[in-house]
């Protein structure tokens, strides 16, 4: 009897478990799907000027993929490539800065170009001179690395778009904590290639809420079987005949 309590108990207890983690899921998926309607809302608003350096303070994750438009001249001598895989094989970002007429920075990823158009002398056309402007998405600088690999400064490897490091290298003072995406709107001689921004958030909530919620119901179902097979067996037990009588 002992042995069944305990047992008992503890199947309650995991039953318990499995219910709040599918509970927690289903949480999750609305926290998600919520995330997902309010960063679809940014990024189809119309484009608004890009955060000066007045709101820089204020800037955070609730701000990344705000569509934005800033305008300034590109410090072409003073690019830095990202390793970027995208839909066009593997390649650069390339990232520039932007000066605005207040003097600040702010960086500019302003597309994908394939690994043998890395030196901008096989892009010349693109290195777009004097006042331009710039319309695309807003990102939260991305510190420190890639997964599994780290950015390196010192050899100039970069394999995330790190603000705060890339300004630090390139001697940029006054620099947005954030860089802009570029849209789709073509350079001249076709490179760099913007408008790749991937904007993707897995959403795999609610197979985990059935499965959490599965193994629940499939808990009950055995400790209800195996409670219904202990009377069975108390009953036939009661009445047997003793041995012999």
């Amino acid at each position: 009897m002992g042995r069944r309590i305990v047992f008992g108990a503890a199947a309650a207890l995991v039953f318990v478990v499995l219910v709040g983690l599918g509970t927690w899921q289903v949480q999750r998926r609305a926290w998600k799907l919520d995330l997902i309607a309010r960063v679809d809302a940014r990024v189809h608003a119309p484009a608004m000027p890009a955060p000066g350096p007045a709101e820089w303070p204020r800037i955070g994750p609730d701000d990344a993929y705000r569509h934005v438009t800033v305008s300034g001249t590109f410090l072409h001598d003073r690019e830095t490539l990202v390793q970027a895989v995208t839909e066009r094989g593997g390649g650069f970002w390339v990232v520039t800065p932007l000066r605005r007429s207040d003097g600040s920075r702010v960086l500019i990823n302003r597309g994908f170009v394939p690994g043998d158009r890395r030196d901008p002398a096989t892009r010349a056309a693109g290195q777009v001179a004097g006042e331009t402007t710039v319309t695309g998405l807003l990102r939260v600088t991305e510190p420190k690395g890639a997964f599994l690999r780290s950015n390196a400064p010192k050899d100039d490897r970069w394999y995330s778009r790190d603000v705060a490091s890339i300004a630090a290298a390139r001697g940029l003072s006054d620099v947005a904590p954030y860089f802009v995406d570029a849209d789709a709107t073509p350079n001249p001689g076709g490179l760099p290639v913007g408008g790749l921004t991937v904007i993707a958030f897995p959403n795999s909530h609610l197979v985990y809420a059935l499965t959490w919620y599965g193994m629940a119901l499939t808990l009950a179902g055995a400790m209800v079987y195996l409670l219904r097979s202990g009377r069975r067996d108390k009953q036939v037990s009661k009445g047997r005949e003793p041995f012999g009588g």
